[in-house]
């Protein structure tokens, strides 16, 4: 499975934020349990990261009326010997 990262961004007011919690809460999505948001300090946006089969799998994870603003990025890591590699074939 892949790993994804959620975000899903909503302005800056204060309906703005209680409209976002609420769609999440009604969706019934694991953005209920597992997200977190930067709304505190600012930042409007719900993060998740969740690994899931595909990219539509993500998307599904969203609310419908919150999909439009959702940004879905597939997340990868590199091993110290990839990261060498990839530094090789730049400097070639």
């Amino acid at each position: 499975m892949a790993r994804y990262l959620i975000e899903i961004p909503h302005g800056d007011e204060y309906r703005a934020c209680v409209k976002a919690l609420e769609a999440v809460r009604e969706y019934g999505s694991h953005f209920v349990t597992h997200a977190d948001w930067g709304c505190g300090d600012g930042v409007h946006c719900g993060w998740l990261i969740a690994e899931l089969e595909s990219r539509t799998d993500a998307e599904l994870l969203v609310p419908p009326q919150l999909r439009h603003e959702a940004r879905i990025t597939k997340l990868n890591t590199y091993t110290s010997e990839q990261i060498a590699a990839l530094v090789a074939k730049l400097e070639n």
